[in-house]
């Protein structure tokens, strides 16, 4: 099984920054890949960004494209989400997740198998 734990989240004012963490642990696998999701209240999660673990390629939900960053790091079994230019409409729980071997979907909650505890971020006008 994949373990998964988050951190990061917090309340920041429109404009401001944060950096989302999630690391896995567990058995490696194949076409690995790890996605965040958010949701806000009354609303669907809806897709953020996403990250092939090999090679590194990534996605992002035209929201928050040019503002966000999905990265890793492979040492340490981390994937990030720098939020930058954070606006009011950021504010969700946000989850990452990971998907063991990529079903060529990203940007479904439904293709991923495994989910962190969630992380709230509120952005703050």
């Amino acid at each position: 099984q994949v373990q998964l734990v988050e951190s990061g989240g917090g309340l920041v004012q429109a404009g401001g920054s944060l950096r989302l963490s999630c690391t896995a642990s567990g058995r490696p696998f194949s076409n690995y890949a790890m996605g965040w999701f958010r949701q806000a209240p009354g609303k669907e999660r809806e897709f953020v960004a996403a990250l092939k673990w090999s090679g590194g390629s990534t996605t992002y939900a035209d929201s928050v494209k040019g503002r966000f960053t999905i990265s890793r790091s492979i040492a340490k079994g981390t994937v990030y989400l720098q939020m930058n230019s954070l606006e009011p409409e950021d504010t969700a729980v946000y989850y990452c997740a990971a998907q063991t071997d990529y079903s060529g979907i990203y940007s479904s909650s439904d293709a991923y198998e495994y989910w962190g505890q969630g992380t709230q971020v509120t952005v703050s006008s």
